[in-house]
């Protein structure tokens, strides 16, 4: 699976923005997703989780401004974020994994500042 991540942008706080991941060479629908996000120093943390049964799952800073959402027939899982705050500032990364294998996007750079 080949994962493509893309929406990134600078943004002021209190904006929105829409990240995309568009997979190719598999499809996604038995594959749990996610986002994940990393800032310089520090380890990669989960955002959201969209597994393959449709259930979801947020970090508590994001679950009331964060909205995660997969699209099987288009193969692409969407994150919605709302009310961003300086601190979403970081790079977020597409996931893809199933039975111990695993695939991660390129990364998209949002930065939160006025």
């Amino acid at each position: 699976v080949q994962l493509q991540a893309s929406g990134g942008g600078l943004v002021q706080p209190g904006g929105s923005l829409r990240l995309s991941c568009a997979a190719s060479g598999s499809n996604l629908s038995n594959k749990h997703m996610g986002w994940y996000r990393q800032v310089p120093g520090k380890q990669r943390e989960m955002v959201a989780i969209a597994e393959s049964s449709g259930h979801t799952k947020y970090d508590y800073s994001v679950e009331d401004r964060f909205t995660i959402a997969r699209d099987n027939r288009k193969n692409t899982v969407t994150l919605q974020m709302n009310g961003l705050k300086p601190e979403d500032t970081a790079v977020y990364y597409c996931r893809a994994w199933r039975y111990g294998l695993e695939n991660w996007g390129q990364g998209t750079l949002v930065t939160v500042s006025s």
